[in-house]
């Protein structure tokens, strides 16, 4: 189920990009250890790093990639999950927020 969500909720950003900025630019990242970012968004020289989790819980591992993965021009980062609440992890620069928020507001 989450390789789904993952797929699903990338195309929608992707859909939903159109509607914003057209210059964004839209990679994939995984390294060979396994640390990967569903999607990388790149508007300008600020990077940004989504992810994607299946589950209802939050570990407090869970983004911990999003800031390493996108280097040095890592602005801030998003991770959608299964849940109901709006969560910061790992300090202000990554916000946990349930997957519907993609059409919800």
């Amino acid at each position: 189920m989450g390789r789904l969500l993952e797929s699903f909720a990338v195309q929608q950003i992707i859909a939903q990009q159109a509607w914003t900025d057209p210059d964004l630019q839209f990679w994939h990242y995984r390294d060979k250890d396994q640390v990967k970012v569903a999607l990388v968004v790149t508007p300008g020289q600020k990077t940004w790093g989504i992810g994607v989790k299946a589950a209802a819980t939050l570990d407090p591992r869970d983004g911990q990639g999003l800031a390493a993965a996108c280097g040095e021009d890592f602005e801030s980062g998003l991770l959608l999950y299964n849940g109901s609440d709006v969560l910061l992890l790992r300090g202000e620069r990554i916000l946990a927020a349930p997957i519907n928020s993609l059409w919800d507001r």
